[in-house]
Order: structure tokens, then C-alpha cells, then sequence
């Protein structure tokens, strides 16, 4: 089937919110606009690992597709130690080219297309619905198990969620599962923000992975998680993520990925074993995501905004009850720019999304301007 109509890349439509936030007054804090629209790290990328990826530049050979017996290894002992999974092999994991890429392609590397169903959440990431298109497969919005049609073939689970910040439990996890093995679908669970809980319980406990033995017991089959390192280790720019769970889906991506010669580059391979054993810089950027979200979150319920879910993860989902573009052009007059829910689903049109991933003064400048906005209100 040839490649469709894709949808016009909805970020465009807020360039005239931006101009707007370009030309408002900067409440006599330091001026400029606070961008609060894209989850990109802004943060250095600790030297260790950047020391790594020098040390490794001498890379004349081809990189392997699976990754080498040291990442391959570091990812194995990384899901054991830090999201609770034991007993995964190195056949059981592969690095990838970044997450998006995979999430993009998932649908057409496991062979989905007409008359097959890719479900996601309703709050969603909007490349989930990009990856079934790709495939030429129906793309399908529902949170309950009991929602997903008799044609699903896959289902992304997103844990923490972008935007919504929603967590599953481990029952969730397991409920989402036994449906899609009824259904005969393939499982994806993204979990690229589960170093990022905020809310009880996840401040005190690790949250769920796919891979959990509460949720799948020993039996991975049909199960995959996604994870990337661009968050937790400020790695966006490296393109450093991975896939793990049932080898015989691994085995088949590996496959596919050798014919097209999706290959993660050797010196971002050396990085990624070094990323993958440390943890201190883990903690040190979420304790940075903490301070902001502390900062900015009551500010923007200071300002009228209802702050929804939003209890791990790297953006607060909030409301003021009116249209989501209203509230993108009244952020924008107080210089702040934040994602309109709507590029988030047609079930959210009053949210915003506003992510954490500003420097600290940039969210102390958007936090005083809502600040002195509410004390008008």
C-alpha cells in the first residue's frame, strides 16, 4: 500500500502565538519569551558520558545493528536494577535510533496495515496515530481495554503519559496486557518518563514497567517497552533509546533494522553504556525537575488553571476551562509559550501542556508573570 496524505506538522500553527509572546510585556522580570512548548532537554549532558562518546570516536568499522555485548549487557542490568525486571537476556533487548523513530516505524517493521488497528490513548503523543498512518492501518483513541476493537493488532501504552503525566499501576499494566493477548495484539508500553514520579506513590515507589513480573508473570511474549535516555540524561541530541521484551519481536525488528541499516553509532553506543551505569546524574536532573514543577505548578493555579493528572513526567496538563487556544493566546501575552491540548487528541480542546524543560530562570520569569497575572484576577 503507498504511503498517504500525511497531516501538516501541527507545531506550525503556533508561530503567530509565538510572534505574539515575542512582542509581550515582560512584567518587569528579565524579558524574553519563556518557551514552555517542547520537551527538549535544556540542561549540559553530564561530562561523564559526554567523556565516553570522545574516548569512542575512533570508530571505523560498522556498528552493530543489536548493539555491543556491553550495551546490550548495561540495558539488561539497567531494567533489573532500576525498573524492577529481572531474568531479560541479551536477546531480549535492542538499541534503536532514538524513540521516536521507533514509535514512527513500530507499525511497519511488525507488519501491521489495512484493516488492522494501532490503539493509543486518548491524551496522547501524537506519533502513535503518525506510525499507524505510515503503515496504513487505523489509528484508534481509547484508555479502557474494553474499547479496543476486535482488529487491534497494537497497542501503545504510554506510562508516564506525554502530555497527561498519567501513571498505570501494575494492575493496569496487567489488565492492558490479557486484552491484547485476547485480541491477539502486540503490547508497546513507552516509559521514557519513569525516573520522573512526583505524586504519591510514585515520589517513594518505582513506577511500573510493562515488564514487571506483576504484570506479565515470566511470559514476555507479545510485550515490548520503549525507553530512551534523552530525559533522564539530557541525551535528546544523542538519539539514545532502546527496545526490550519478547526476543521473538526482537528478533524480527533486529532483522528489519539490519536490512535498512538502522545502526546506532558506535561512539553513541560507548555513551549509552556509561549512561545506563550511573545513576547520581539520574537523580541530580530529576531534583532539577522537581525544584521547577515546584515552582511553576502552583503559579499557574495562582493564575486559574487546574492543574489535571500530571503526577510523573515532564509537563503539567492544565485547564481554565475555556478553549485551549484561548488559553495559548492569553499565556502568550504574558510571554509564555505553552502546547495546545489539542495536538494532544480531539478529546482534550481546554488543555494546555507546559513542560518543565526550561532553564531555572525561565521558569522563575514564567512563574512570577502568572504570579502577578492571578493577583489580577
Amino acid at each position: 500500500m503507498a504511503l498517504g496524505e500525511l497531516p501538516d506538522y501541527p507545531w506550525d500553527l503556533m508561530a503567530p502565538y509565538v510572534a505574539r509572546a515575542r512582542q509581550a510585556e515582560p512584567f518587569g522580570d528579565a524579558s524574553g519569551v519563556v518557551d514552555l512548548s517542547i520537551g527538549s532537554p535544556v540542561d549540559a549532558t553530564p561530562e561523564l558520558i559526554r567523556r565516553a562518546l570522545a574516548d569512542a570516536t575512533d570508530a571505523h568499522a560498522y556498528p552493530q545493528t543489536v548493539g555491543t555485548p556491553a550495551l546490550r549487557e548495561a540495558i539488561v542490568a539497567w531494567f533489573e536494577r532500576r525498573r524492577g525486571v529481572p531474568g531479560l537476556a541479551t536477546e531480549n533487548v535492542l538499541p534503536t535510533i532514538g524513540s521516536k523513530e521507533l514509535v514512527a516505524f513500530l507499525p511497519f517493521f511488525l507488519g501491521l496495515g489495512e484493516g488492522d488497528a494501532v490503539v493509543h490513548p486518548r491524551a496522547a503523543y501524537p506519533t502513535y496515530a503518525i506510525g499507524a498512518a505510515l503503515a496504513g492501518a487505523q489509528s484508534v483513541a481509547a484508555d479502557d481495554p474494553a474499547d479496543w476493537p476486535a482488529n487491534t493488532r497494537l497497542v501503545w501504552l504510554n506510562s508516564p503519559g506525554n502530555p497527561d503525566g498519567r501513571v498505570l499501576s501494575a494492575g493496569e499494566l496487567a489488565a492492558a496486557v490479557t486484552r491484547a493477548r485476547e485480541l491477539g495484539a502486540v503490547v508497546a508500553s513507552d516509559e521514557c518518563y519513569a525516573e520522573l514520579g512526583w505524586q504519591a506513590p510514585w515520589s517513594d515507589e518505582p513506577i511500573p514497567s510493562v515488564l514487571d513480573p506483576r504484570v506479565i508473570g515470566d511470559d514476555p511474549t507479545g510485550v515490548l517497552a520503549v525507553y530512551s535516555l534523552s530525559k533522564q540524561s539530557n541525551l535528546a541530541g544523542y538519539r539514545a533509546a532502546f527496545i526490550a521484551g519478547d526476543p521473538r519481536l526482537i528478533a524480527r525488528l533486529t532483522t528489519v533494522r539490519k536490512h535498512a541499516g538502522l545502526m546506532l553509532p558506535s561512539p553513541l553506543q560507548a555513551a549509552m553504556v556509561v549512561a545506563l551505569g550511573d545513576d547520581a546524574h539520574v537523580a541530580e536532573q530529576r531534583e532539577r525537575y522537581r525544584a521547577r514543577r515546584e515552582l511553576l505548578l502552583p503559579a499557574l493555579e495562582a493564575a486559574g488553571f487546574r492543574i489535571d493528572r500530571s503526577e510523573a513526567g515532564l509537563y503539567l496538563w492544565a485547564t481554565e476551562g475555556r478553549d485551549a487556544w484561548e488559553s495559548i493566546g492569553r499565556l502568550a501575552d504574558l510571554g509564555i509559550v505553552a502546547g495546545p491540548g489539542v495536538f494532544y487528541g480531539d478529546h482534550f480542546p481546554q488543555h494546555v501542556r507546559l513542560s518543565l524543560t526550561a532553564t531555572d530562570e525561565r521558569i522563575a520569569a514564567a512563574a512570577s508573570r502568572l504570579r502577578v497575572f492571578g493577583e489580577t484576577l
